[in-house]
């Protein structure tokens, strides 16, 4: 996998805090943007992370550039988000990789052009965003303590319709599928839509686990993914725009968990935001590939 020789390196230890998010898809606003209806969700997500030291790693798939052709407008629509974003990237805390439907972004000029500034039309000027930033196809976590690896990508590599014929693919999402999953359609060529293809990527993923000896945190299918004991040390984020809430992974603290945040209920009838843990935690030592049958 290329994704892995090029992958961008950084060493974890005890006192390391990611959070990992995929498949925000995030649009303009408008009644096919799926993001739309979590973003209050996805802001005190954000929020928390950022007072609380965390690196935030967005794995792929965080812009819906297929359907969208101008990012200015998904900026503009979800500006707030934007804003956190930046407060992490100014902390040298923010880690863009990119999806099939955000592949734009490996273009630097694209990048340049609409991810370093933005026009701000009440001032009727030019504002930094993400100035410098390098968007990644793959991060590569090393921790010390044992010399594992975790290899963080969006996980469309080898899904031919998403990868390598992804302009067809981008072609009918934009022109047809976006109109008609509104009304009820689902688009067959999605993995988050298929079960019979999201399985198949699966099975491709936990091949390469098992080559590589590498754990895996990745998103694109939409299904979120902790192993359970003796499985292969496969995990995905899930996605940010099911109707009831968001999915992420967290490591902290040596620990690997996931975690679920959602609109939630208290004693006496109000809405909050609350952030659950569903899986974990779980120390990175219990996947390593030295002393776990499963790798035999």
């Amino acid at each position: 996998m290329e994704a892995y020789k090029n992958a961008r390196v950084e060493y974890l230890d005890e006192n390391s805090k990611y959070i990992f998010f995929s498949d925000a898809h995030r649009g303009d606003d408008s009644v096919s943007d799926e993001f739309a209806r979590n973003q209050a969700v996805f802001r005190r997500a954000l929020d928390y992370y950022y007072h609380n030291g965390y690196v935030y790693v967005e794995a792929g798939d965080g812009d819906e550039l297929w359907e969208y052709r101008e990012f200015r407008h998904i900026r503009l629509a979800h500006s707030d988000i934007f804003a956190l974003l930046k407060e992490f990237y100014d902390d040298n805390r923010y880690i863009m990789l990119y999806g099939n439907h955000n592949l734009y972004i490996k273009n630097k000029k694209y990048v340049r052009k609409n991810y370093y500034h933005y026009y701000d039309e009440y001032t009727q000027d030019y504002h930094e965003l993400f100035k410098g930033i390098t968007p990644y196809e793959a991060l590569l976590l090393k921790y010390k303590a044992t010399r594992q690896k975790i290899l963080i990508v969006h996980g469309h590599q080898g899904d031919f319709m998403n990868d390598q014929f992804w302009p067809f693919s981008m072609f009918t999402l934009r022109y047809f599928w976006r109109f008609m999953h509104v009304v009820g359609f689902q688009n067959p060529s999605s993995p988050a839509r298929n079960q019979f293809k999201r399985h198949k990527i699966e099975r491709t993923y936990k091949k390469w686990i098992r080559r590589h000896k590498t754990m895996l945190i990745c998103g694109h299918t939409h299904r979120p993914k902790f192993p359970k004991e003796e499985e292969l040390p496969y995990f995905n984020t899930g996605c940010c725009i099911h109707s009831r809430g968001i999915n992420g992974i967290e490591i902290v603290n040596g620990e690997i968990m996931m975690v679920d945040w959602r609109i939630r209920t208290d004693a006496d009838g109000v809405l909050q935001v609350e952030r659950a843990v569903v899986r974990g935690p779980e120390p990175i030592e219990t996947y390593n590939f030295c002393n776990h049958r499963f790798f035999e």
